[in-house]
């Protein structure tokens, strides 16, 4: 046998190996890795997706949170992960859009490393404080906030997430001296806002409202340059005389760069279908996210767009997170 022929047979046996390999994907349980903790807005689609792909599929797939780092330490795990779709991300703008602007040596490059798979649904934040301050309005609470340099204190998902970088841009608007104090996800942050540890928090609606409802928590504005129309009654803040603010938390899927286009395309049919069903539209409505979906492609795009929009914001806010 000649060499040409050997490596003829070579390659044919790799090309074809991949194919059988793609064909019975997933032949065992996939890991979906959170960008955020359990109970947060990025979490609970996350968890309705995972418990309905395992009919799907045939196989589960295994929520695991982590919250480090903003979420980049979850999003550098999966950017190192083995390219063969048993190893998924489900993140938000933090990690995937604002951070190569916070960070001046991210390990991974957010549009050179993952496939994009769905976009999976957003909402916008809820500028938040506590029902104890006393404050009826975004410009009652800006009055505090400049009578008080440096002393008021806002809680974040954590650094480089869209509620640190929410608020920085409403600083750098408003000229207000206000502390950031991280904190490890959603339900933490919110829940500091409630108690008075800090006095505002740009909030996932989800984490929030609880807090709303029980009276500890004010809601004064949404960080969309419009109103939400499953928050009718929240004027945004772009009304309230910043018509340059505009912020939406969306969050998605991403696989490794390189996973096969098969895994992809049939992870993207079965999500589309899933964020259609009504039960799951029922419990991210009452958890007030919108359902997203769509193409890898359009996905694509979002995120190639977000870099630009955000690049400029970022570097005009001079927020470093090393």
């Amino acid at each position: 046998m000649t060499h040409s022929i050997r490596l003829i047979l070579a390659m044919a046996a790799v090309l074809f190996g991949g194919a059988a390999l793609a064909q019975d994907w997933p032949a065992r349980p996939i890991r979906l890795i959170v960008a955020a903790g359990a109970g947060s807005s990025v979490d609970i689609p996350a968890r309705a997706a995972a418990e309905r792909l395992k009919d799907r599929l045939g196989q589960p797939v295994v929520v695991e949170n982590r919250v480090a780092a903003g979420g980049t330490a979850a999003a550098d795990a999966v950017a190192k992960a083995a390219p063969d779709g048993y190893t998924l991300l489900m993140a938000f703008n933090g990690p995937l859009a604002y951070a190569p602007f916070l960070y001046t040596r991210l390990p991974y490059d957010p549009l050179r490393d993952f496939a994009p798979v769905i976009l999976m649904g957003g909402q916008p934040f809820v500028f938040a404080v506590p029902a104890s301050m006393g404050v009826s309005s975004l410009a009652d609470w800006l009055t505090q906030a400049r009578a008080n340099p440096g002393k008021l204190n806002y809680s974040s998902l954590g650094n480089g997430s869209g509620t640190h970088i929410a608020m920085e841009l409403l600083k750098s608007l408003a000229r207000v001296d206000v502390v950031h104090v991280p904190y490890a996800g959603g339900p933490a942050a919110a829940t500091a806002v409630a108690t008075g540890d800090v006095q505002a928090h740009f909030a996932p609606i989800a984490t929030i409202m609880p807090h709303v409802r029980a009276g500890r928590a004010k809601m004064l504005a949404v960080s969309s340059r419009e109103r939400f129309a499953l928050l009718p009654e929240v004027p945004s803040v772009a009304e309230q005389g910043f018509t340059e603010f505009d912020a939406y938390g969306w969050n998605g899927i991403v696989a490794p760069a390189g996973t096969p286009r098969s895994a992809i395309e049939r992870l993207n049919r079965e999500l589309n279908a899933i964020l259609g069903l009504p039960e799951v539209r029922s419990l991210l409505d009452n958890s007030h996210i919108r359902p997203a979906g769509g193409t890898p492609e359009a996905f694509a795009a979002l995120l190639a767009a977000e870099a630009k929009l955000w690049g400029p914001v970022i570097r005009a806010s001079g927020a470093k997170l090393d």
